[in-house]
């Protein structure tokens, strides 16, 4: 089952309310996504704390619901 753009923007803004998400359906099923997630909360940890801030507010729909996602993520400039 394919996730919309806008169920993975509010899950991911639900926990980081200051993110700016920017979705790419990368081969059009609904399944595969690349996401840039920008957010102040992103000062001062690594790519990898960043991840898995952003792979929590997904509540576990990775690799069910949401089969695939290429995260990048930064903090604002």
């Amino acid at each position: 089952m394919a996730m919309q753009a806008s169920v993975i923007e509010a899950m991911i803004r639900e926990s980081i309310p200051d993110a700016i998400v920017t979705l790419t359906d990368t081969v059009g099923d609904g399944d595969h996504w690349s996401a840039l997630v920008v957010s102040k909360e992103f000062e001062g940890l690594n790519k990898i704390k960043q991840h898995q801030l952003v792979y929590k507010s997904l509540k576990g729909k990775m690799g069910g619901e949401l089969h695939a996602l290429a995260l990048q993520t930064s903090t604002p400039e």
